[in-house]
């Protein structure tokens, strides 16, 4: 004859291997010797009258419960734009007919390059290239025979700084 099998009987075989499973796998990782990041490891490692391996290994850290709906007094460093050595690049107008106006402003002073490379990163032509004062830059490039119609990137290149505009040629 053949033995009926029951839900209950299927529900607590599959329970049954889940915490074999769970228990197998807590014991391959406390077996484990390498793991020294393990505060169970740690505090059975500390013998008489010695430091605890922790305090030899380096500083070992808690951080502290969260609490719900406390503010932290944690005070984040947000970068300034004096801390940028390239800032507020504005290429105007876009499109170009004619002229292409740039303007950028430096924290200090560096050496600035300014290309203008096609769709495909070639480089078409270097616009600036020179050592420049800290202050307000403006530069005016007139573009007539110089470039076709299409799209192209003009790259402002200061220090180790680079920002990188699109335009647009009619």
């Amino acid at each position: 004859m053949r033995r009926k099998i029951t839900y209950t009987f299927i529900y607590t075989y599959t329970w049954f291997v889940l915490i074999a499973m769970a228990v197998f796998m807590n014991f391959a990782f406390v077996s484990d010797a390498k793991i020294k990041n393990d505060t169970t490891y740690l505090r059975v490692s500390k013998g008489k009258g010695s430091k605890p391996s922790y305090l030899k290994n380096g500083l070992h850290l808690v951080l502290p419960p969260l609490k719900p709906a406390v503010t932290s007094s944690v005070k984040v460093s947000v970068s300034h734009p004096e801390d940028k050595l390239l800032n507020d690049v504005q290429l105007y107008p876009n499109p170009v007919t004619d002229q292409i106006n740039l303007k950028y402003t430096l924290s200090r002073n560096t050496n600035v390059t300014i290309k203008i490379m096609d769709v495909l990163g070639n480089d078409i032509t270097t616009m600036f290239s020179s050592r420049v004062d800290s202050g307000d830059h403006n530069i005016n490039y007139p573009i007539a025979n110089k470039l076709t119609r299409g799209f192209y990137f003009v790259r402002v290149v200061a220090g180790t700084e680079s920002v990188i505009k699109r335009i647009s040629v009619l």
